[in-house]
């Protein structure tokens, strides 16, 4: 029997840590070849060989122009890379490399290491765990699991942490776990009963972290010494590192002094600058506003106060400045609990997941305790998906696509949904559908994961032949897609087509970098999710809007605007596969082309959800007449008399709020 170790890795932006679980059930770190327990996720490349950790970090002043740190904030980003000689490595590659030292570092210590557990972000899209996902691969492991890294933290609070022994929660509790590392900060609403740990909310900023405190010191210090000699230092690479090394320390120094000391050394001129810790705090306001701001947001989005929260929970290494510790007291008005190890205890949450999926196994019962091994399996957690997913349909008025999200955000997984599609042309036997996630904020755009190819279908299909699709988000939040071809029930071949090479095929100006220099390059598409090419082989689908009420009057909005009238059909051009216009224009082609019905002779896409019948019949005429006349009709007054009986008995379906204001709004003319 293959022996299996119960290993999780926290994967960071700025340090990276590897824990295991002992014969006890306890969560150990792993200290690297240096004696380290985090590990600097820094690359230095030597003549072509990657060098990782504090040797990195080393060398960066001297040579800034081979080092690559960051990489997690560039996850899931296909054209961003860095350019090394010849060969260009992507945030997977780099990732990958800190990945292998973590656990070359482990498999001296306890044996050889095929699966781990590794942590994420909860606002990490598809894109950005399945980066993290070829990372794991490129290090060496076989197996992959992901566990969100607020969930990570909540499960090392509830099943004993810092040595303790399964010390579990006497009492229930709802957790807002706050987690604030050096890249991204998360935030999860944790509700623990017994045996069960299940996150209610999460949500995050994946731009926010110790990296900004730290950027915020070196603009300060810069900004001292051109006054002083009339020269940036953040203009030469060497002198920038060296003065990103001193801000990171002064960093830390000011979380338990008054003030530090910042060398800023460049060109001929060197001088220490006093940093004060009052000076530090009003210079980084605007961060703290930042995350005071969505925690007020988690809370607000999910119809919370603070009084269903038992405890706040902080971990990450950048929860330690006391300014953001302040800001969190005064908003939650109480005590935080710090118990935690913030820059272990993600690890070891992750750890413990390893241990609660390997509970069951033969290995785990040989090597646990009874006692262990029956804790492990007992507790169950469930996550959420912090992030909508859907499908693009196109506005025919502005000719742009639109996201319409069949999975809202902060849904428990597992999670599915299913839509029924029609084929546009006769003997049709493959489709796409593209596939979207929502921004990981409210205020960011969503992100394109690809294009589901749906190929294989039954041949000999008759125009309008419906297609039943999936779309789901498994346990760790990954996407999956599947399709059934209702009449002969057959089930078709779906894969996610991702351009993960993209960025190798873009073109870009300047030579070839040197031996052993680092090019940054990030392609001239969006950073924010995978562009999809054009397939001119394959054929939209016709969209059937399903019987449920669409949730958000976003998405009623959107699409009221892809029909001239509520009772039709949204269809898609014989050429292009585009939604038609008004009279059966494509606006794409340019041409008309005629209406067509589906096989069963029944209407199929889009229309919106009718509002139930609760108005008289005239008011209703008058309605239907304003959907069908480009003009807006004039509203008649309202009758005095009374509905026929059949009309009173006429009990109508429960309206979504955001149903009621769509139609509002649409009474009231706008």
């Amino acid at each position: 029997m293959k022996k299996t170790q119960a290993v999780g890795i926290d994967l960071g932006t700025t340090y990276s840590c590897i824990a295991y679980l002992n014969e006890h059930g306890q969560p150990v770190t792993i200290p690297n070849q240096e004696g380290e327990l985090a590990t600097p996720s820094v690359v230095f490349f030597e003549d072509g060989q990657p060098i990782v950790g504090t040797e990195a970090l080393r060398n960066s002043i001297a040579h800034p122009d081979r080092i690559v740190q960051h990489a997690k904030r560039f996850m899931g980003d296909t054209t961003k890379f860095w350019k090394v000689g010849d060969t260009r490595y992507s945030p997977s590659h780099v990732s990958g490399m800190i990945l292998r030292k973590l656990i070359a570092a482990a498999q001296e210590q306890i044996g050889e290491i095929s699966e781990a557990v590794i942590t994420v972000p909860a606002q990490f899209s598809d894109a950005q765990r399945h980066a993290t996902v070829l990372a794991g691969h490129a290090a060496g492991l076989e197996k992959i699991e992901m566990i969100n890294e607020p969930v990570a933290a909540a499960l090392c609070h509830v099943l004993g942490n810092e040595g303790l022994h399964f010390s579990e929660l006497a009492i229930d509790q709802q957790l807002l776990v706050y987690d604030l590392g050096g890249g991204t900060l998360d935030l999860a609403v944790v509700n623990y009963t017994t045996d069960t740990v299940r996150v209610v909310a999460a949500d995050g900023d994946l731009q926010l972290g110790g990296l900004d405190w730290t950027q915020e010191i070196v603009n300060l210090a810069a900004e001292k010494f051109i006054v002083d000699f009339g020269e940036d230092p953040r203009d030469d690479k060497e002198s920038l590192q060296f003065l990103s090394l001193e801000a990171e320390q002064a960093k830390r120094s000011l979380s338990v002094r008054p003030r530090a000391a910042v060398t800023v050394q460049h060109g001929r001129n060197r001088r220490t600058y006093q940093i004060e810790q009052h000076e530090f705090e009003q210079r980084c306001q605007p961060l703290v506003d930042r995350s005071d701001t969505v925690v007020k947001r988690i809370l607000k989005n999910n119809k919370m106060g603070w009084a269903h929260i038992d405890v706040v929970l902080t971990t990450g290494g950048s929860s330690r400045m006391p300014m953001v510790r302040d800001s969190l007291k005064r908003l939650s008005g109480r005590t935080l609990n710090s118990t935690l190890s913030p820059d272990q205890s993600i690890a070891h949450g992750a750890a413990l997941y390893a241990g609660m999926l390997l509970a069951n196994s033969q290995y785990a019962r040989t090597v646990f305790s009874s006692e262990t091994s029956s804790r492990l399996a007992r507790v169950k957690q469930q996550s959420v998906s912090a992030r909508g997913l859907g499908i693009l349909i196109r506005d025919v008025e502005s000719g742009q696509r639109v996201p319409h999200y069949l999975i809202s955000a902060n849904t428990p997984l597992p999670a599915a949904t299913t839509h029924v599609f029609g084929t546009v042309v006769k003997n049709q036997n493959r489709v796409h559908v593209q596939i979207v996630e929502s921004g990981a904020g409210p205020d960011q755009p969503y992100t394109l994961l690809g294009a589901c190819r749906i190929s294989e279908l039954p041949a000999s299909l008759p125009e309008g032949s419906e297609v039943e699709v999936t779309i789901s988000y498994d346990h760790q939040a990954r996407v999956h897609v599947s399709a059934r071809e209702l009449v002969s029930g057959r089930v078709a071949e779906v894969e996610i087509v991702r351009q993960e090479n993209l960025a190798a095929q873009l073109e870009h100006g300047g030579g070839a970098a040197g031996s052993g220099s680092v090019e940054e390059v990030s392609g001239a598409g969006s950073s924010t999710g995978y562009t999809v090419e054009e397939d001119h082989d394959t054929i939209d689908l016709d969209v059937i809007v399903p019987p449920e009420p669409l949730k958000g009057l976003s998405d009623l909005a959107k699409l009221a605007q892809l029909q001239e009238e509520p009772d039709q059909p949204v269809l898609l051009c014989n050429d292009c596969g585009e939604p038609l216009g008004r009279g059966g224009i494509c606006a794409t082609c340019e041409a008309p082309q005629a209406v067509r019905k589906s096989a069963n002779g029944t209407a199929r896409s889009g229309r919106i959800p009718r509002r139930p019948s609760t108005a008289s019949p005239a008011t209703t005429m008058a309605r239907d007449s304003a959907n069908r006349s480009p003009q807006k009709a004039v509203k008649p007054e309202r009758k005095s008399a009374k509905p026929d009986a059949k009309a009173r008995k006429r009990r109508p379906r429960p309206v979504d709020p955001a149903e009621a204001e769509f139609w509002d709004l649409v009474d009231d003319g706008i």
